[in-house]
């Protein structure tokens, strides 16, 4: 991508009245934040993408998708959000996924992107933002009802789980259990339970039990249903993750 087709993208989306400054968010070291022209190109990025790409500098990403910087299928995965969004088909709103860094370690986090549009109403790119989970809110006077029904998520992931029998447990109607879920997790009760069982999981992939083992030992009665959630969480098969902790 030559200097002038960044220098029109640049000018295109400063007139967006969603164009954030870069810097800002490179103070955040729990953010990942890019933009993204309308072939899903990095145009800005900070300094924890760089980091967490592996890579030394912000010129080493810019001008190239997803797919040319994650390997695959994480990357290709990642560009067909992107091209999802920038053909209008929606937002993507706090996408609960697990990463795996360029070190191996694991990493939940919440990624959000959304288009940017020109004067025209025209999509021109796309910006996202990705956050890493904050630590529970303890503080909060309903976290230890709630944290009653986190603890029977973690200590039976393997059984049926619904939310009127934990909203039960907490004492509380579902409504209300959802609503402190967000403020104390930053999550949804749904989001607790498969963050839960594919922890689980993908400990239990580094071992010798086979996928359709694992998929009822983490509360999955259909293999296939549990392919589905690991690959849409995760980005990738079980088989695949599998494979990549061994690589």
């Amino acid at each position: 991508m030559c200097e002038n087709q960044y220098m029109d993208t640049f000018d295109k989306l400063r007139i967006s009245d969603v164009f954030f400054s870069e810097h800002l968010f490179d103070a955040l070291p729990d953010v990942v934040f890019f933009v993204k022209d309308a072939h899903g190109r990095y145009v800005v990025v900070n300094h924890t993408l760089v980091k967490r790409c592996g890579v030394k500098t912000k010129e080493a990403l810019l001008g190239k998708t997803s797919a040319e910087v994650f390997a695959h299928p994480y990357g290709h995965n990642y560009l067909a959000q992107d091209l999802a969004v920038l053909a209008g088909k929606g937002d993507l709103d706090d996408q609960l996924e697990l990463h795996l860094y360029p070190n191996r370690d694991p990493g939940w986090c919440l990624t959000r992107k959304m288009p940017l549009r020109d004067a025209g109403g025209q999509i021109i790119g796309l910006a996202g933002i990705s956050r890493d989970l904050a630590m529970e809110d303890s503080k909060n006077t309903a976290y230890h009802k709630v944290a009653d029904a986190v603890r029977k998520i973690q200590e039976h992931f393997d059984e049926p789980l619904l939310l009127p029998d934990l909203a039960a447990i907490a004492n509380m109607s579902v409504a209300q259990l959802e609503r402190y879920f967000l403020r104390i997790y930053q999550l949804t009760p749904r989001q607790v339970i498969i963050k839960t069982r594919l922890e689980a999981a993908s400990r239990m992939l580094a071992g010798d039990s086979s996928v359709a083992e694992i998929a009822v030992a983490c509360g999955y009665s259909d293999h296939s249903a549990f392919t589905r959630q690991f690959r849409a969480t995760v980005g990738v098969t079980p088989t695949q993750y599998r494979q990549m902790l061994k690589d």
